[in-house]
């Protein structure tokens, strides 16, 4: 089989594509023949050996994907092979086959079409993030209002399509038109240009002062004190993830005067330890794609040997949406 391989830490560009033997499942594990990969944020960080774990060399990254399951390992009782599926795993899935533990396998509809196989296996980590971001972490309640920063990108778009199915007001702010027109489309009631726009003015203007409930932030960098100072009474600003490659220094004063609670979420932290709330989480939202009440975007699909180039666009903050990989089309 042929794989997207890093064998040191560094960027997209130092990726390979190799010839690579077919990986055997272990007992509870299942081998998928990847129909697609989806391009993560935590991909990029994983390449270049800065996020929470190491891989060791050599490795392919992603850790998204749906397919169907070509071989079972011993222990697996619950699945077969043929059944079309969608997998996470910390890494593996920028290849043409896979290696999945069993328990982080989702079995889909035998009659799925090739579409919607396509969008299963590009929404769990966006849509599962943003979900369990606002339900569990925020608490969200509808009539309150979400200010959602880097609102195009995957889990910010995510984030604005369930905050406006959970009943909330949705302000999207992003950098480029073609992004907020993503936001609109995808439920948000108003945008701001941050590039253009004083932030904080603006989420002053919109909330007649007020500010907002809930602050959604995967960017980090400049943008997260100003919208934190933009929660009001109350609030909750949750920590997702520093696209933005800076992490910011937060005065915490700041929170002692609007009785506000800064809240992280790490959603492949919560799947590991409260599995059964995942599982319902999951549930939801596998019911919200079947009945088209949430739309993932896709805007841009590569052949494996691109891969890098997908990655190279994703830390650009070039993506709308989500960016997929096709592993059987290799170039």
């Amino acid at each position: 089989m042929k794989a997207i391989i890093c064998d040191h830490w560094g960027a997209p560009s130092s990726l390979q594509l190799r010839d690579m033997p077919s990986p055997q499942p272990g007992p509870k594990q299942v081998l998928v023949r990847v129909h697609v990969a989806a391009v993560n944020f935590p991909d990029a960080l994983i390449i270049a050996g800065k996020y929470q774990f190491r891989p060791e060399f050599p490795f392919s990254p992603g850790g998204e994907l749906s397919g169907e399951i070509i071989a079972i390992g011993e222990g697996v009782k619950h699945l077969k092979v043929g059944t079309k599926v969608v997998g996470l795993a910390s890494h593996g899935a920028y290849a043409q086959e896979a290696v999945i533990d069993a328990t982080h396998i989702v079995p889909l509809p035998a009659d799925i079409s090739d579409a919607d196989l396509e969008l299963a296996g590009s929404f769990v980590l966006t849509y599962g993030t943003s979900l369990h971001a606002l339900k569990d972490r925020a608490e969200a309640r509808a009539g309150e209002t979400l200010l959602v920063l880097g609102a195009g990108g995957g889990v910010g778009l995510a984030a604005v399509e369930i905050g406006k199915l959970m009943g909330l007001r949705v302000i999207a702010a992003a950098a480029s038109q073609a992004k907020r027109d993503a936001a609109i489309t995808h439920g948000a009631d108003e945008v701001i240009d941050y590039t253009a726009e004083d932030l904080r003015e603006r989420v002053k203007a919109l909330t007649e002062g007020k500010g907002v409930d809930i602050v959604y932030d995967p960017v980090g960098g400049d943008f997260a004190e100003p919208a934190l100072r933009s929660v009001g009474w109350r609030g909750r600003y949750l920590v997702v993830g520093f696209a933005a490659g800076d992490i910011p220094k937060i005065p915490i004063n700041l929170l002692l005067l609007k009785g506000s609670a800064l809240v992280g979420v790490f959603w492949g932290e919560f799947v590991r330890r409260e599995a059964k709330l995942n599982a319902e989480n999951m549930g939801l939202l596998f019911s919200w794609l079947h009945e088209r009440k949430i739309n993932p975007l896709i805007s841009k699909r590569y052949p494996l040997a691109r891969a890098p180039a997908a990655l190279d666009a994703l830390l650009a903050r070039e993506a709308i949406g989500k960016l997929v990989i096709l592993p059987q089309q290799v170039d």
